[in-house]
């Protein structure tokens, strides 16, 4: 009989959920010094394990059950067992403990699987993309979300002779995780979870412990799930525990009866705990496929103690026509972004190459959240800028945070992005706009229909839109090469990524292009702050004028190739004696020579179309169809 395939796990923190009863007859016999002690010893227990006081690392949290199966649930979260079996102990030795039943307990250690990386079953350092490592260890050294209501329950996954999983395959096991985690997902920004694997430690295999400030939200989420194939199929759940969170301070306010917690305000901090802008995948254990924290653990920034906190949001708030002109002013306009509602903006001091190194891993994480459009690091005039767009204002704030403590960043701004408000900005100043699109862009519609009208292919080859970076360098052309086969093995893991080349001046200029085309804007911005290292680099196609358009991928015939230059030298003769012409270049693939590129460098739109219109470019084209083995792709620059 063939062996199925085990997931690889890698796990981090053991977990205790240690659940009491209040024994209330003893309670109300007691004396009132007695009941003193307790609460004097149980505060002081309670508080020194929540500051995690007794080890290195991990966390501690106290709440309230709802219902006859326990009145108490903590929640320790530690690097041994060891650590956990101390604590059990000390908890013995109060005086509140006289007053106390185990109603039960759940041990486990949480934990991330091989159906959500297949490398990982070579451990978390096997895990080759940053931005994914740093993930995992947030899954496996978590901060315990400071949302208002816990729910607590374990699950098996069920060995029925009909519904057995552990005999589908691996791929299929993968798959139905996969979906699961769709489900999930849409409950990003109101549930969270801590996924712990309990085989061998405890009745079942996994323990779920879900947070959400709307407990409402924890049943919508888990009545849909109860509907997918993974749970409807193959669950199989133990007891549920319902409550609410509280700190250690206020115990004596639960033995008296009272609301609690007494100050909410640490609830309505911003969603730098865990709680907050969550992504909620898989809760059917260790097998989900994608992330469940809160966007703040996108740094292990609470250290051992538990959540950082952040004391609100890192940015100044400005308004969004002023957010809108300086993120133009760095090549980003927030009007190509109609899913962002809110959008940041640091300066830093730090250069865009070390820069961009940090954000990759925190892209990464962000990455994970629905909440998340886009995070780029740009460069401009010796400055160096982070821009962070996000769904909602809540996500953005967490973000914000973290964005602060980058290298080097000295200020940040922040404002929401409706529709109004972006567009306003776009047009309050030509020049911002126009900047906006300096920086590789293939998707000014207007530019492209004119074009269709005069008849003249606009760059959508095979029904697909480009974005192009290029760069210019003066480095030697080999070694430029031989740097960007590097970054290319990286690029290629992306499927957005479309090619990546060297071109050289056909008539031996001083500089070599870096062209580099992807399937998505944001991709290619972030494609530019790695390119932008490469050795020599001293400008961006677009830089220096107000428009630029490049006529990308002019594949010629080999038998008409000299003929196609020589044409380009005549071109180029009319070229120069145009209106607003400042420059123009043919540019031939290192590797490939009859793969070519015109970069022409025009002062304004206008002056550009006016050359398309001409009779000239006409002519021109005509006779290109003759000579190209394919239709050539204009991708425009600005």
């Amino acid at each position: 009989m063939k062996q199925r395939q085990a997931p690889g796990t890698e796990e981090g923190w053991y977990a205790l959920h240690d659940l009491r009863e209040i024994d209330w007859d003893a309670w109300r016999a007691a004396t009132e010094r007695e009941r003193e002690r307790a609460l004097e010893e149980g505060v002081e227990h309670l508080r020194s394990h929540a500051e995690v006081t007794d080890s290195d690392e991990g966390a501690s949290t106290v709440f309230t059950v709802v219902g006859h199966k326990a009145d108490l649930m903590i929640l320790h979260l530690r690097p041994t067992l060891g650590d956990l079996d101390r604590i059990e102990r000390r908890f013995e030795s109060t005086a509140l403990a006289g007053f106390t039943e185990r109603a039960s307990s759940y041990v486990s250690v949480t934990e991330v699987s091989g159906y959500m990386h297949e490398d990982l079953a070579d451990g978390i350092d096997a895990v080759e993309d940053a931005g994914t490592r740093n993930y995992m260890q947030q899954r496996i050294y978590p901060t315990v979300p400071d949302a208002e209501h816990v729910c607590f329950y374990p699950m098996d996954k069920r060995r029925d002779p009909e519904y057995n999983w552990y005999d589908l395959p691996f791929e299929e096991r993968k798959e139905h995780m996969s979906a699961h985690g769709e489900i999930g997902r849409e409950y990003a920004g109101s549930v969270s979870q801590i996924i712990t694997g309990s085989v061998g430690f405890d009745d079942y295999e996994w323990g779920v412990t879900l947070f959400a400030d709307d407990p409402t939200e924890i049943k919508h989420l888990l009545s849909e799930m109860r509907f997918d194939p993974s749970t409807s199929k193959f669950a199989e759940f133990g007891p549920f525990y319902v409550g609410r969170q509280f700190p250690p301070s206020d115990l004596p306010a639960v033995f008296a009866g009272e609301t609690v917690p007494t100050d909410r305000s640490g609830a309505d901090a911003p969603a730098g705990s865990a709680g907050g802008e969550a992504d909620t995948d898989g809760t059917d254990g260790t097998d989900s496929t994608d992330g469940t924290d809160d966007a703040s653990t996108a740094s292990k920034a609470g250290g051992s103690t538990g959540r950082p906190d952040t004391g609100g949001p890192a940015h100044e708030e400005v308004d969004a026509e002023t957010l809108s002109g300086r993120l133009g002013r760095f090549g980003v306009d927030a009007a190509e972004f109609p899913e962002a509602g809110y959008g940041l903006l640091f300066l830093s001091t730090a250069e865009a190459g070390l820069l961009s190194d940090e954000v990759d891993g925190l892209r990464g994480n962000f990455d994970h959240y629905d909440t998340h459009v886009t995070t780029v690091v740009r460069a401009d005039g010796g400055r160096t800028a982070v821009v962070s767009l996000w769904r909602n204002e809540r996500a953005a704030n967490t973000a914000s945070g973290f964005l602060n403590d980058l290298p080097g960043v000295e200020s940040g701004v922040g404002a929401a992005l409706d529709a109004a408000g972006t567009d306003s900005g776009a047009d309050t100043d030509e020049d911002t706009d126009d900047a906006a699109e300096t920086h590789g862009t293939d998707g000014d519609d207007d530019i492209r229909g004119e074009l269709a009208d005069l008849d003249i292919y606009a760059g959508q080859p095979h029904g697909e839109d480009v974005y192009a970076m290029v760069l210019y360098s003066e480095a030697d052309p080999d070694r430029l090469s031989a740097d960007l086969g590097e970054l290319r093995e990286r690029f290629d893991h992306y499927d957005t990524h479309v090619k990546s080349a060297v071109y050289a001046d056909e008539h031996a200029g001083d500089r070599s292009a870096v062209v580099s085309l992807w399937d998505t804007k944001g991709a290619a911005d972030t494609a530019g702050t790695f390119l932008s290292e490469l050795p020599g680099v001293v400008a961006r196609a677009g830089e220096g004028s107000d428009f630029g358009t490049m006529g990308m991928f002019y594949t010629v015939d080999p038998a008409y190739r000299e003929e196609f230059v020589d044409t380009f030298d005549d071109v180029g003769g009319l070229l120069a004696e145009m209106d607003g012409h400042l420059e123009t270049r043919l540019m031939t693939n290192e590797t490939e020579p009859n793969d070519m590129f015109i970069a022409s460098q025009w002062r304004d739109r206008e002056d550009a179309m006016a050359f398309f219109r001409s009779d000239a470019f006409r002519e021109t084209v005509q006779w290109g169809r003759e000579v190209l083995v394919d239709r050539p792709r204009h991708v425009f620059l600005a």
